[in-house]
């Protein structure tokens, strides 16, 4: 029995590897849902996807079968249909981050090793998603592919959030079972809860960079949107290196500890709708046993102070781009171009200056959030805005900004952090936002898997 189309929306990945293992479904047939979900004129598949790499995903998925039934799955996961963010090398295929100005970029002589490492287990790439021109928005607007709309309220418009715009989009619409993404300022996170899915940013280290177009090598990490964060752990950890994965066990979060960082700029300018989400979501975490604590984290008031340079991303972005402008400049998307040549401001001081207070920063902060499981707040300040309301570049920037605050700043500290969807059915949707120790991926996840069954419960 093949899974219909619909029903590979709130699918996770244990389930699929459950029905492929029994023999309810096939990859073939998961991968046809998939493209047929793609291809609906009525969905967001066109603008969700920049290249639909159909024939090859029929051709991966028919081979995962026949070695399920030789007994020889590369993983339990083969034949579990994902798709990739136009950031990653693919050999063979142009690697254009959803830019004109790349529109000649000549084919990539190899697999991005996040990318390859998936392969190797089985997974069939369905195609290359969408996302903000070089990555460097989060709002998930692009002029030259058209922005794919949020799930919420599509009659309006709504923005998916950014930068990994298409890949949070393919998954709420059940156009794979998980998507590749990029984070260097929330570009999975807030995606993810602009779209009532799950993101994770690892920390940085963790999932090598090589053959992922930058943006800003000191900040750019890579990591997984799906249904659940047993998805993304299962997703995070063969991205990682390791040569087998599964989902956390289930656990209570009675006796976790989690924390949350008052008086800071975290919580300043709520949509009403997000403080109530949020409140809601510790409110029931407590009732459940986890251990809330009021803290103190002034290190995140210095951030921006750190940044008032202009930050890595402007200065990091500038050095890579600075030839490309100089022959292709009047092919970018104006705002995007405008932050990128920030950077060309920053002196080589200034930068200096940025890496010992950013080290400086984290030291200070790492003490303060020991004695937590997690650190929560909301992902975002925002549910998802209308399209309409960026049209205008002073709206644009304002809600570029209030988007990535808080998922940012956990950038800059160099955290494993994840977004979980905290809303009611048929509420916009809200993140909450994890944030766990530096290297404590593994425990993060634990941590998130207990929360996310509480919060469903």
């Amino acid at each position: 029995m093949s899974l219909s189309a619909d029903s590979l929306r709130p699918a996770s990945l244990a389930m699929a590897a459950q029905d492929l293992a029994a023999g309810r479904t096939t990859a073939l047939a998961l991968a046809e849902a998939a493209l047929a979900r793609i291809a609906d004129p009525a969905g967001e598949g066109a603008r969700a996807f920049v290249a639909v790499q159909a024939e090859q995903a029929l051709a991966t998925a028919r081979a995962m079968d026949s070695l399920r039934a030789a007994g020889r799955a590369p993983s339990p996961w083969a034949g579990i249909p994902i798709s990739v963010k136009d950031l990653f090398d693919q050999q063979g295929v142009p690697t254009r981050a959803g830019a004109a100005a790349l529109e000649d970029a000549p084919p990539a002589a190899r697999t991005a090793p996040a990318v390859a490492r998936l392969e190797r287990a089985g997974f069939v790439v369905l195609g290359r998603t969408n996302m903000v021109e070089f990555a460097f928005s989060g709002l998930g607007v692009n002029p030259h592919h058209g922005t794919p709309l949020s799930p919420h309220d599509r009659a309006t418009g709504r923005l998916p959030g950014g930068s990994s715009s298409g890949a949070a989009v393919a998954v709420a619409d059940g156009m794979g079972l998980g998507a590749l993404g990029s984070d260097t300022g929330g570009s999975c996170r807030v995606p993810a809860a602009l779209c009532g899915i799950v993101g994770y940013k690892p920390t940085a280290k963790r999932v090598p960079l090589e053959g992922v177009l930058p943006l800003s090598p000191s900040l750019d990490s890579i990591g997984p949107l799906a249904n659940t964060a047993g998805c993304c752990a299962v997703l995070h950890a063969l991205m990682a290196g390791a040569e087998s994965a599964a989902p956390p066990p289930a656990r209570s979060v009675a006796g976790l500890r989690l924390g949350i960082p008052e008086d800071s700029f975290l919580f300043e300018g709520l949509e009403p709708a997000v403080a109530a989400a949020f409140g809601r979501a510790v409110a029931r975490l407590e009732q459940a046993g986890a251990r809330i604590g009021r803290f103190a984290l002034p290190e995140l008031a210095e951030i921006p102070k750190a940044n008032a340079t202009g930050g890595f991303a402007a200065a990091e972005s500038y050095a890579w781009h600075r030839a490309l402008i100089a022959r292709a400049a009047g092919r970018y998307d104006p705002r995007i171009l405008a932050r990128i040549q920030r950077g060309a401001a920053m002196s080589a001081a200034d930068y200096i200056g940025l890496q010992q207070n950013r080290a400086r920063i984290i030291a200070a902060a790492a003490p303060r959030t020991a004695p937590y499981d997690a650190v929560l707040c909301p992902t975002t300040a925002l549910t998802p805005p209308a399209l309409s309301e960026v049209e205008d570049e002073a709206e644009y920037n304002r809600i570029n900004l209030l988007l990535l605050r808080n998922t940012a700043a956990f950038n800059f500290l160099d955290r494993c952090s994840i977004s979980l969807p905290c809303h009611a059915p048929g509420e916009a949707p809200v993140g909450l936002m994890l944030t766990g120790a530096h290297d404590g991926d593994t425990a993060l996840f634990a941590t998130a898997v207990a929360v996310e069954a509480a919060l469903a419960a």
